[in-house]
């Protein structure tokens, strides 16, 4: 029998599970079918892998050796195959974005289309984004954080711009008057949110308990749904402050800034245009800031706050 790279696989998983059984439940597979692979694994090398007893299993000296190179080869022959992937799905003088929710991406399309070919692929998920850059399926990444560490994956991330979260309010809202609300001030209202895979949710928590409140229901749901449930009065959305006009509602401001948004980009390590392409990001994230009437007042009244990185 020719050594795989699945056999090593198995060595692998049971040396990290510390037993066959454990091993085989990791790896999907019965326990008796991975014993006797194991074994036809242990033939093939010329000797025992493990000690095993009822305490589980221990690499002998020769299972030490076969893990050494196992721990090599594996992540090597992983990297291979992404790297296929990247170049077999390139497209030649194009780009290839996904993106969350968020204002950047048809600012950046426009500006990206002058020079090639762009296509877009959108998610809720931000890991799933990720996970198409590191399989080659997608070049650039456009997603937010509330905050400071990497959204998702093991790809490179570049900050375009950060903004303070207001809220929306039906325009005959008893407080849709107010130039900027406290949190507290919208202690007894229900909320809704477009969904996501980050901290968000947890971070909007603490706030609310720092005001003093605990929030009650909260709609996680898309971007009409929300818009829908503002406007007949059911929720208050929380909306990035580069968040377009509405018909029917208005955004406010919350006091302080509790909560903040991080707009960014996602690129694999080895991309060569991405400098250029976060240039075109953050004027695009500058454009849509000047959009908003009420973002560039609130801007005026904090002068300190920085925009952009």
């Amino acid at each position: 029998m020719d050594l795989e790279l699945r056999h090593l696989k198995i060595v692998r998983a049971v040396a990290e599970s510390g037993s066959v059984s454990k091993a085989a439940t990791r790896l999907g597979v019965a326990q008796p079918a991975l014993t006797a692979q194991l074994k036809r694994i242990e033939r093939a090398l010329g000797g025992a892998l493990f000690e095993r007893d009822r305490y589980g299993a221990r690499p002998t000296p020769l299972g030490e050796l076969v893990l050494s190179r196992a721990r090599v080869l594996l992540p090597a022959a992983q990297e291979l195959q992404d790297e296929a992937l990247r170049f077999a799905n390139a497209t030649e003088g194009g780009y290839r974005i996904g993106a969350t929710n968020g204002p950047v991406l048809g600012g950046l399309v426009d500006r990206l289309a002058a020079a090639g070919p762009v296509s877009t692929y959108t998610s809720w998920s931000a890991r799933e984004l990720a996970s198409m850059i590191a399989q080659g399926r997608l070049d650039y990444v456009l997603a937010g954080a509330c905050g400071e560490g990497p959204p998702a994956g093991d790809i490179t991330w570049i900050t375009i711009g950060i903004d303070p979260v207001f809220v929306l309010l039906a325009e005959d809202h008893r407080l849709a008057g107010a130039k900027e609300l406290a949190l507290s001030d919208l202690a007894d209202e229900q909320w809704a949110v477009t969904p996501g895979d980050g901290c968000f949710g947890d971070c909007f928590a603490a706030a609310c308990t720092r005001a003093g409140f605990t929030p009650s229901t909260m709609y996680e749901t898309d971007v009409a749904t929300c818009v829908h449930l503002a406007r007949v009065g059911r929720a208050v959305v929380l909306c990035q402050a580069t968040h377009p006009f509405a018909q029917g509602l208005v955004m406010v401001p919350l006091a302080g800034a509790p909560l903040r948004w991080r707009q960014v980009l996602g690129h694999h390590p080895a991309s060569p245009c991405a400098s250029w392409v976060a240039e075109h990001a953050k004027a695009a994230h500058a454009d849509a800031v000047r959009r908003s009437p009420v973002y560039h007042d609130w801007l005026v009244r904090n002068p300190g706050w920085g925009t952009s990185p």
